[in-house]
Parts: C-alpha cells; sequence; structure tokens
C-alpha cells in the first residue's frame, strides 16, 4: 500500500465555491493549501469550514496587486517549504452584451482574471524553477472554447480564451524546468454566483440537462495537478457544452 506524500497548493480564490472546494479536496487528501481571498474575514469563514487546521494557511489580498503573489509564495514557504502546485482560479465573470459593460467591468475583468494570472504564475514559476518543476493549473471557462448566443460574455471570452492559447505557449516554455501547466475549462457550475431560480434555464444550456458541481471541477484539477506526462491540456468539465451544437 502506497502511502501519500503531502503537498502543498497555492489557491486563489478560495473562500468559496469552486476555490473553496478546490481546497477542500487537496486537504482531504491530507496536502497543505494556501489560500487567498480579498479579506480576512472570508478566509477566516473559509478555514471554519474546511476544518483543517495549520495546514489551510490564508493570505487576504487583491490578486490583482502584484503584492497579494508575493505574499502568497512567501507565507507557504515560510509554513511549508515548497509550492507544488498552483492552482490560478480567483475569476470575475460578467456576462452582458458588449455595448453593455462599462469601464468598472473592464477593470475588473483585466484586473482579477489577467493581472491575478499573470503576477501569480510569474512568481509560482521563480518558485517551481529552483525546487525541480511543479504543476500550474488554470481554472478557465467553457464558453472561451464555445460561445453561446443566449450567453453574451464576450469581455470574460476574450481574456479566458488568451488563457487558454497561453496555457499551451507555456506548457512549452516551461517544459524544460519541469513546470506542467494545464487548464481545467468548468461550464455553469452550481456556485453562489447563479441564483437558485437560474438553475432551471442554465440546466437548458448543457446536453446532459444539469449544472455542474464544483466538486466535479475540482476532481478535475487535482488529475491535472498531479498528472506526470500532462501538459497543455485545456479540460473542459462542462457536461458537453463545448462538444458542438445541440
Amino acid at each position: 500500500m502506497s502511502v501519500h506524500t503531502p503537498i502543498t497548493a497555492v489557491v486563489t480564490g478560495a473562500s468559496s465555491g469552486i476555490g473553496l472546494a478546490i481546497a477542500r479536496a487537496f486537504l482531504a487528501r491530507g496536502d497543505r493549501v494556501v489560500g487567498n481571498a480579498r479579506s480576512e474575514a472570508r478566509l477566516a469563514a473559509a478555514a471554519e469550514t474546511l476544518g483543517a487546521g495549520p495546514r489551510f494557511v490564508g493570505v487576504a489580498g487583491d490578486i490583482a496587486d502584484a503584492s497579494t503573489s508575493e505574499r502568497l509564495f512567501e507565507r507557504a514557504e515560510r509554513a511549508f517549504g515548497r509550492v507544488h502546485v498552483l492552482v490560478n482560479n480567483a475569476g470575475v465573470f460578467v456576462a452582458k452584451p458588449l455595448t453593455d459593460y462599462t469601464d468598472a467591468d473592464l477593470d475588473a475583468l483585466l484586473g482579477t482574471n489577467l493581472r491575478g494570472f499573470v503576477h501569480a504564475t510569474k512568481r509560482a514559476v521563480a518558485h517551481m524553477d529552483s525546487r525541480g518543476g511543479g504543476h500550474i493549473v488554470n481554472i478557465t471557462a467553457s464558453l472561451a472554447l464555445q460561445p453561446q448566443a443566449k450567453v453574451p460574455a464576450s469581455l470574460p471570452i476574450l481574456i479566458k480564451g488568451g488563457i487558454h492559447a497561453a496555457t499551451k505557449a507555456l506548457a512549452l516554455e516551461l517544459a524544460p524546468k519541469q513546470i506542467h501547466v494545464n487548464a481545467v475549462a468548468p461550464g455553469i457550475v452550481d456556485t453562489p454566483l447563479y441564483a437558485p431560480e437560474m438553475h432551471g434555464f442554465l440546466n437548458t444550456l448543457q446536453p446532459f440537462g444539469r449544472i455542474g458541481s464544483v466538486d466535479e471541477i475540482a476532481d478535475a484539477v487535482l488529475h491535472l495537478a498531479t498528472a506526470t506526462f500532462t501538459t497543455g491540456v485545456v479540460l473542459p468539465v462542462d457536461g458537453g457544452m463545448s462538444a458542438g451544437r445541440y
């Protein structure tokens, strides 16, 4: 019987929804998690929910700020010595017609979805390069693989689609450093983002006739975070949304 060797994962946007489920999945395996959220209060609530004691460490701050990523990795190094996995989960999703987007929408999307990805990934690469490698898993969006007329979301698609391309480019760039780079592209998932009264409509957008669960996304993240010969993959976990027209 093999013995699991604990690893350390940095998870951005770890206080709710998909991020909280990802943190829970790592902790359930006996791993350690350094989680980020905007506020200490949200992280304290997450820590209580997870009940992992010292194996969960929270670092509050806006991931769009480069200093937040610096503090995330510094805290991880002090607490656990090494980061094996970065999960770029923090994200903002604003769905509306292009002409309805405001400057505030654009700033939020660019800040969290793009700048946050860049800052955290740069810091992870510097850390992993000096420690023999690691895994980076990006949480993107199935809509960036196959847009839907019923869900106008051109700006999130612009950024998440760019991260799909960057995932492949970074996989090639970082393979010599033994750093794996992959992405999970969720479909519509049951999170606080969607009010329960919306679920009936949302179920119609997916071939399986239901929305996904956060645990189904977390399972895919765990797979990619431990795969030894997989890199440059964008894995849809969307009930078939991106498979084609239906």
